[in-house]
């Protein structure tokens, strides 16, 4: 399996999902704008978004991908399904109960994850009818998960890629059709969220059972697979959940200043996770299971190459994203949002938050990177204790940022990606230290040539975007001609300074596990 073939296809199935889901905001935005209810959605939308974070897509992700990908590769299909039976059966017990909470602790989660809400009794009551509804999403949505990375090990990555754009065609239906239909109209997404839930699930069943993995209802107490991956989830879960900790307490600092702080925050996460979706979950997915089947043939030389592909791929793709990113904020946030209720206003307080999450874009994509280097050999107490030191140190920049420096809202972004280059930093440091990781000859003029190419996209950007007042006040078809024209210009300008200085596309070319 070529894997920058693979990545290309997760990649571009990633760009279609986040092409509608620009759609769909920038429909959130003009139909419902950034004030008490949008606020109220988002925190509602987050609660589910984190436990499906933090017990599918991560902790479960993380403990159950090497450990399927070790019986796949060493056991037999009959041993590998039981795996997936007992597995997935202890999952969705584990699920439902969450769910039910979820549902009937609605409002103490609420207080506890927006207490700022509080203040305003119809902005409480609301938030808690919205994450009522949203809260089955997390049954769904782990299991999809699930689902995800058993297709991944058999390499069918474009299954698993493709249904997130199941997801926000839901939510532009919600928000185009189903809106008018409710007295509260930004009901209409809660419900787009909990229909898209099930239609995902529903889209991937006929791939696994394609596969001869598709999961029945058999438990076991014996199991030691199955214990082995619950036992691996302990710490998973733990350190997850700093990570997540970490945006709740954003949340409730958010939460307690002006009121948009939620949205704005919100809008310019929205386009941070184009470049991290795209990037940093692709090449992650794509490198979990080749690395997690070098370590189970005891293939330290290919382990280290395959972090060395995806380091220098991350280098050379994310830092001219973060610059790109910082530079032209206004340009990217008037064209997609500044439509309806999105006022100018709120592209500049949406554009501060962006300036600082983009200062640790470099950092949040090479956790991505750098922690399946932890995951795939099973160590996951080594991420765990990185983990907890970002949290405090995050938590400090919060404070010194929000109520030192009077940053308000750009505070809290600057804090998460400054903790996230830390996180990444020191994860660096350990593979360096334990020997798994050894750079591969040849970075210092790899780093430099792609430097160069950054400086050149930068000028490019300056002299190409105009004022940023301009932004604000011309009209939409205007701003789209601009900013495509714009970022094409930076596009050709940096590959083509790469190429001028030698680099080639089969340089990148990896092989992975088939």
């Amino acid at each position: 399996m070529n894997l920058l073939k693979a990545l290309a296809t997760i990649s571009g199935l990633t760009l279609v999902s986040r092409i509608l889901a620009f759609a769909r905001d920038v429909l959130i935005a003009r139909i419902f704008g950034a004030g008490m209810a949008t606020d109220a959605f988002f925190v509602a939308f987050k609660l589910p978004n984190l436990l499906r974070r933090m017990f599918a897509e991560g902790a479960f992700s993380q403990a159950f991908v090497p450990i399927f990908g070790e019986y796949k590769n060493r056991r037999g299909q009959e041993e590998t399904k039981l795996l997936v039976d007992h597995v997935t059966t202890m999952l969705a017990l584990i699920l439902f109960v969450i769910t039910a909470i979820g549902i009937v602790a609605a409002p103490i989660l609420v207080y506890i994850s927006a207490p700022g809400f509080a203040k305003n009794p119809e902005q409480f009551d609301l938030t808690v009818q919205l994450l009522r509804v949203t809260s089955p999403y997390i049954f769904f949505i782990s299991l999809v998960a699930v689902a995800a990375g058993i297709l991944n090990t058999y390499n069918k990555f474009w299954v698993p890629a493709f249904a997130p754009i199941l997801l926000n065609l839901c939510f532009i239906g919600g928000a185009l059709w189903g809106a008018p239909y409710f007295d509260q109209p930004i009901m209409a997404l809660a419900w787009a969220v909990f229909v898209a839930g099930f239609v995902q699930l529903a889209f991937q069943i006929p791939f696994l059972k394609k596969i001869g993995m598709l999961p029945t209802i058999r438990f076991s107490r014996t199991d030691e697979g199955m214990w082995r991956v619950i036992k691996q989830m302990g710490p998973a879960i733990f350190g997850v959940s700093i990570a997540q900790l970490s945006l709740i307490i954003n949340t409730i600092f958010a939460s307690l200043l002006v009121a948009g702080s939620v949205s704005w925050l919100y809008y310019a996460d929205r386009l941070m996770e184009f470049p991290t979706g795209i990037l940093g979950v692709a090449i992650s997915t794509i490198l979990l299971p080749s690395l997690s089947k070098s370590h189970a043939t005891s293939d330290t030389a290919e382990y280290s190459k395959l972090l060395d592909w995806g380091l220098r791929l991350t280098i050379m793709l994310t830092l001219p994203a973060a610059l790109a990113l910082g530079m032209i904020a206004v340009p990217l946030l008037a064209t997609f949002f500044q439509h309806g209720a999105f006022t100018a206003n709120d592209v500049m307080m949406s554009r501060a938050a962006l300036v600082g999450y983009s200062v640790g874009l470099i950092g949040l994509i090479l956790v991505k990177i750098l922690a399946p280097g932890f995951y795939a050999r099973q160590d996951i107490k080594t991420p765990v204790k990185i983990g907890i030191v970002t949290l405090i140190a995050t938590q400090a920049m919060n404070v010194l940022f929000v109520f030192g420096f009077n940053m308000a809202h750009a505070g809290l972004a600057l804090s998460i990606g400054l903790g996230a280059c830390l996180n990444s930093a020191i994860l660096f440091y350990f593979l360096r230290k334990k020997g798994v990781y050894q750079a591969e000859a040849g970075w210092m003029k790899f780093f430099l040539k792609v430097m160069l190419a950054v400086v050149a996209l930068g000028l490019t950007l300056w002299f190409g975007m105009g004022s940023e007042q301009h932004w604000l006040t011309t009209s939409g078809w205007a701003r789209i001609i601009h900013l495509t024209w714009l970022v094409l210009a930076g596009v050709v300008v940096y590959f083509a300074v790469l190429f001028a200085l030698g680099f080639r596309l089969r340089d990148f070319s990896k092989r992975g596990t088939s």
